[in-house]
């Protein structure tokens, strides 16, 4: 008998081309999801609600939900040269301490971006950032560009764009993070429910591992249900946007995935960014013993 699980991922390519194969039915297994797309700061908020079963989610987000769901495995983002931009425009200076005092433009409070930057901020920005503004990431360009903030931290396609907006890059998040760490950056992270038990959450990063492969051996499947929901993005973003977010690490975080995402949780941990994530509590429950 098939168990359908409520699970939430974004409309963003990356999501789309990995989970294509699960949600249509064509791996093994009896897991199935039913569906809802929503922006990442939507899906922290019902993480923090417990109100799925499985969510993609920012790993900034993970420290305040790790009682009720697990971290799986993989499925999720994580990676090098992919992360978030600080951008300005173009007559802006170019040391990262005139941000001292102005207003910056973020896509959430609850991001793994907006975690990296404040923890590249406390050492690059020493008189401190001015207003924090949240918009959707869609807007955050438009309005470095008009003028309405004075620096904008995108993530997404927005690596590939901003130069379209007029604007320029900053600084790099992922880069400042890769430089002080040697760690791959950690975005997104897949979990589910603890209370599915081991061998149901066994069976479902099998299942997403299954899906992850049947993308990679069979793109064109799920190039239609990218594109549906890729909000009108250019095919050659999109393709540009899988091919850095979806990597080795969403097959199988491994010993560096891990590493990544403890180096920041405790990182941030440390600033009193986020609560203290206890022992344990990143292992995954359907871990197969011994």
């Amino acid at each position: 008998m098939t168990t359908r699980l409520s699970t939430a991922y974004s409309p963003c390519p990356n999501d789309t081309f990995v989970f294509h194969a699960w949600a249509h039915g064509l791996v093994p297994g009896d897991l199935a999801p039913e569906v809802t797309f929503a922006d990442i700061d939507v899906t922290n908020g019902l993480a923090e609600r417990g109100e799925l079963d499985v969510l993609k989610i920012s790993y900034a987000a993970l420290p305040y939900v790790l009682d009720e769901y697990a971290l799986l495995p993989c499925g999720g983002a994580l990676g090098r040269g992919c992360g978030p931009l600080v951008l300005t425009g173009p007559d802006a200076p170019a040391d990262p301490a005139a941000l001292a005092g102005k207003t910056v433009a973020v896509p959430s409070e609850r991001s793994t971006a907006y975690l990296l930057f404040r923890l590249w901020a406390a050492q690059a920005v020493p008189g401190g950032l001015g207003e924090i503004v949240v918009l959707p990431f869609h807007e955050i360009m438009p309005a470095v560009r008009d003028g309405k903030v004075d620096a904008g931290l995108v993530i997404h396609e927005a690596r590939f764009t901003y130069q379209q907006y007029g604007l320029r890059s900053l600084a790099d998040m992922g880069e400042a993070w890769e430089a002080a760490t040697g760690l791959p950056i950690p975005l997104g992270a897949i979990i589910a429910r603890r209370s599915l038990g081991p061998e149901r959450l066994r069976g479902l990063a099998e299942a997403i591992r299954a899906s992850v492969a049947h993308a990679w051996a069979h793109p064109a499947d799920s190039r239609e249900y990218v594109l549906a929901h890729a909000q009108e993005m250019d095919p050659a973003v999109a393709d540009q946007h899988i091919a850095l977010y979806v990597n080795d690490f969403t097959a199988d975080l491994g010993p560096d995935g891990y590493a990544a995402v403890h180096g920041l949780l405790d990182r941030a941990a440390a600033a009193g960014l986020v609560p203290a994530t206890a022992p344990g509590a990143l292992d995954f429950p359907g871990a197969a013993a011994g």
